[in-house]
């Protein structure tokens, strides 16, 4: 298992390998303590979710903030997904910027997303089976999104703006400007 770093702390992108034979393959797709030795921390993930998507679904941004943050590790299981991340801590360097990285079937890369960032997906191909583990439990009371399309943000979703499709609920979030974020120094791993 190959794990990056990127420019957002916390923020790893994990390629898993494939060992293939004569019957197909095999691959570790998930190994804790590796995850938290790149990480710097302990992590307990608790939940595990997945959603299916057709062409155009778009998914985010959301989060949520402390003292129930959440921590994601995402991967999609089969079809093509462009995972976006978004740093929401303000005061931190890198407040307000972005990154993607196409999740397929295929590549099998997973992005490790730590408490304090926002997370978005859209579905690229036909359908995509997408899958996350939280290491905190859902909770209403502090779930916080901002635009998808929040022209700051300057997200490239890969699909014609007219071919998007968005529940009502994220049709409706705050620009970053106007949205509930954490503070760069908030303690997100007590």
């Amino acid at each position: 298992m190959n794990i990056l770093k990127t420019e957002f702390p916390g923020v790893l992108i994990i390629s898993p390998r494939r060992i293939k034979d004569r019957r197909g393959w095999f691959m570790e797709t998930f190994r804790l303590e590796l995850l938290e030795k790149a990480f710097g921390q302990s992590l307990n993930f608790c939940q595990e979710n997945q959603t299916m998507s057709t062409y155009g679904v778009l998914r985010g941004l959301h989060y949520q903030l402390p003292p129930y943050a959440q921590s994601k590790l995402v991967t999609v299981l089969s079809g093509e997904v462009l995972d976006v991340v978004v740093d929401v801590r303000e005061g931190s360097l890198t407040f307000g910027k972005h990154t993607a990285l196409m999740l397929t079937g295929e590549n099998q890369k997973k992005i490790f997303i730590p408490r304090g960032f926002a997370h978005g997906c859209i579905c690229l191909s036909e359908t995509a089976l997408f899958s996350y583990k939280v290491d905190n439990y859902y909770n209403k009371e502090v779930e916080e999104s901002i635009a998808y399309d929040d022209p700051n943000l300057n997200i490239d979703w890969k699909v014609d703006k007219k071919r998007i499709i968005v529940s009502g609920k994220d049709k409706s979030h705050p620009l970053l400007k106007e949205a509930k974020c954490f503070k760069f120094n908030d303690s997100l791993y007590d």
